[in-house]
């Protein structure tokens, strides 16, 4: 599951006309345009335009740092692009908005900076062992020491953790739906919670061991109904809507934390 935000409207070739005239410009001057099939207009540096072979809709993307990118279909006009952008300004400064204001973890963990661990934000404190380990609610840790930063070691720990859980969860809950998958792995994905292949692979962001249980259930089984419906059919989501009754919460709360987790 992608963590972007996004508006679009379906692309329709514009009919021919006559010369038009100079449109005004977009939201940012041109800056040099990323390798492959992508191109920089705006004036503000606010959102970046690329053309896309693939896509068949005008798409409005924003990503968790306020990063905009409108996708414009390879035959699609400038001018309906235009149209598109101004249509969509007031949405993409309320998302902005939004995301500002959503909470972040701090960049550098030290004894006392709040983490979000199982769903909870946790403040790091010390533990009283024998060796230097430190506290996330009930959950204890070895560290090396107190001192600099402790994230390094911390996110270690959970990267270890969510091997361990995540993919017998994942069996479990196959199991108990009906579905068949072939493997699970769990990795480091920076836009995506989740994904699948149609082989029967889902992949897993180690990050949902610090989301509650049920959001990371969610993900689950929003992947492993993809196993039965690859797209975001009005019977996709039925068939979510009946494996998991709570997961609009849990899409909720994915968006709300999103960033405090990095993504």
């Amino acid at each position: 599951m992608p963590t972007t935000e996004q508006q679009w409207f379906d692309f329709a070739p514009a009919a021919p006309a006559a010369a038009e005239p100079a449109p005004a410009p977009l939201l940012v001057a041109p800056r040099p345009a990323p390798a492959g099939d992508s191109l920089a207009l705006d004036e503000a540096g606010e959102v970046a335009v690329r053309r896309s072979a693939k896509a068949t809709r005008y798409r409005l993307s924003v990503g968790r740092d306020g990063t905009a990118v409108l996708t414009i279909p390879m035959r699609g006009s400038e001018r309906q692009a235009r149209q598109f952008l101004a249509s969509q300004r007031d949405w993409l400064a309320r998302t902005r908005r939004r995301l500002a204001a959503l909470p972040r973890s701090a960049a550098v963990w030290t004894i006392g900076t709040s983490v979000l661990w199982r769903g909870q934000w946790r403040p790091i404190d010390r533990a009283a062992e024998s060796t230097p380990h430190v506290a996330l609610g009930e959950e204890r840790f070895r560290v090396r020491g107190h001192e600099g930063d402790l994230r390094p070691t911390l996110e270690a720990h959970f990267r270890r953790l969510a091997r361990i859980e995540l993919p017998p969860r994942t069996w479990e809950l196959a199991a108990v739906t009906g579905v068949e998958v072939r493997e699970v792995v769990v990795r480091d994905q920076r836009t995506r919670w989740g994904s699948c292949s149609a082989s029967g692979t889902i992949s897993l962001n180690w990050r949902l061991v610090q989301a509650p249980a049920f959001a990371a259930d969610y993900i689950v089984l929003h992947e492993l109904m993809h196993l039965r419906e690859m797209n975001h059919s009005e019977r996709f989501w039925a068939l979510v809507e009946a494996v998991c009754p709570r997961w609009r919460e849990a899409e909720r709360w994915l968006k709300n934390h999103g960033g405090a987790l990095g993504l």
